[in-house]
């Protein structure tokens, strides 16, 4: 049954379900007013969950990758600052400002207060890790479940960090085209996750889209290796040249492939337990009409309360889109600050990378914007965890490699990299990623 708290009566007695984040006259929808139907909240739910936020937002993803990679190879290259750990430790731990940031927003366009976004988020979290579903944020049955919080966290942190750092590792002892090659197939282990833990029947054009798009990475990434002379490149092939040679390919490809793997695992697991319910059929299965004799009887109970700051409450209940997963991004962004600068001066004192501070302006502004892009960049790849799933997002997320072979022949004048394979590499990526989205929307 629709729980009563999800709904209002107005003065024709109409109930109104109270689950659209907009405050407004859109809240009153046509569809509710005069009958619902399974088939048209599908198709408003599919319409939300594609829309064209989601799409913004994987655009600005793709452009903060880029932006990352470029700044990161600048600052490492021309700017001589070679601190890796340093500079994962400035990424991961500026995350924690996206959560506040975004809350500032949604108080300056919607004019809701802060308090309301924060008691429909916590009735959102409360919900989640209590396994329950009461549906509103003025029912609170229990304590807030800050253990199971606590705990999320942590495997969040360690899912996003230890993968990171095993590529770290790794690109010390193997070469950079096998390390690029193996992590990219991340996308191909999470549809091979996703399909054994869901116990699904594997689908021949999702299957098809991810072997189709991690071949393409492996046609870019050797295929343009084995016809770029070393002298290629300009700037671009100076700074492939300053990276020595593999140590120890096999443990480096080994590394390479654990944390391959445990990314892969890591946004399956993300988009099961992490992230808010999403799915259009649960969504709409969930709904069922009143009776008219049923809406006599509640008439008393499905009234909104009195009291205008519950009002705000449950009108931001659900959470709005990405504040949610934003939360959750801040939270790691803040266990990053509190736990991974132990390592720093390990690595100091041990001569593995020897700490200091950026010496100049320059490349104190180029690490800040490490700082910002890398946000930006992993914001945007959890909201569309949740929303897209972790299929599409990772098979998304190779168009960066596209993208980085474009910037660097526009920024590093590498024109030389364009080659029939990568070209073609290129062109099967985006065509696998292609399908996926149009198998989402038909």
């Amino acid at each position: 049954m629709l729980h009563p708290s999800h709904i209002f009566l107005t003065e024709d007695r109409t109930f109104i379900p109270l689950l659209a984040t907009n405050i407004g006259e859109e809240l009153v929808d046509a569809s509710f007013r005069y009958g619902w139907t399974r088939e048209n909240e599908l198709k408003r739910v599919r319409a939300t969950v594609g829309g064209k936020t989601a799409a913004v937002v994987f655009a600005l993803t793709l452009f903060a990758f880029v932006a990352e990679s470029q700044l990161t190879q600048y600052v490492q290259t021309t700017l001589g600052f070679r601190q890796p750990f340093f500079l994962f430790y400035i990424a991961h731990s500026s995350f924690c400002v996206i959560f506040p940031v975004h809350l500032l927003c949604l108080v300056a366009i919607n004019g809701n207060t802060a308090d309301a976004y924060i008691s429909g988020l916590t009735a959102a979290l409360q919900n989640q890790l209590s396994g329950k579903n009461n549906g509103s944020p003025l029912i609170r049955d229990s304590a807030f479940p800050y253990t199971k919080l606590v705990l999320l966290v942590s495997w969040l942190t360690a899912g996003v960090t230890v993968p990171s750092l095993l590529w770290f590792v790794a690109i010390t002892l193997a070469s950079v085209s096998d390390v690029t090659a193996l992590w990219n197939s991340n996308a191909f282990w999470a549809y091979v996750i996703h399909v054994k833990l869901s116990r699904l029947h594997w689908e021949s054009r999702k299957l098809a889209s991810v072997v189709i798009a991690s071949l393409g990475v492996l046609v870019v990434v050797y295929g343009s290796e084995s016809q770029t002379p070393p002298e290629a490149g300009s700037d671009l092939a100076a700074a492939r040249r300053m990276i020595t040679q593999p140590k120890a390919p096999l443990i480096g490809n080994i590394l390479t492939l654990i944390a391959s793997v445990g990314y892969g695992l890591y946004q399956v697991m993300y988009k099961r337990h992490a992230a808010l319910p999403s799915d259009p059929e649960a969504d709409a299965s969930s709904w069922e009409r009143l009776s008219v004799s049923s809406y006599e009887s509640l008439s008393d109970t499905l009234r909104p309360p009195d009291d205008p700051e519950q009002l705000q409450s449950a009108l931001a209940f659900p959470p709005p889109f990405g504040l949610h997963s934003n939360f959750l991004t801040s939270c790691i962004g803040l266990c990053t600050l509190c736990v991974l600068w132990i390592p720093i001066p390990l690595l100091h004192h041990a001569d593995i990378e020897t700490f200091k501070l950026p010496s100049n302006w320059a490349t104190f502004f180029t690490v800040c914007g490490i700082g910002l892009t890398g946000v930006m960049f992993n914001a945007g790849f959890m909201i569309l965890l949740g929303v897209w799933g972790p299929i599409i997002t990772s098979v998304g997320n190779l168009l960066t490699i596209v993208l980085v072979l474009i910037s660097d022949v526009v920024l590093w004048g590498a024109s030389a990299v364009l080659t029939v394979w990568s070209l073609l590499g290129s062109g099967m990526i985006v065509c696998a990623f292609a399908v996926l989205v149009y198998d989402m929307f038909y």
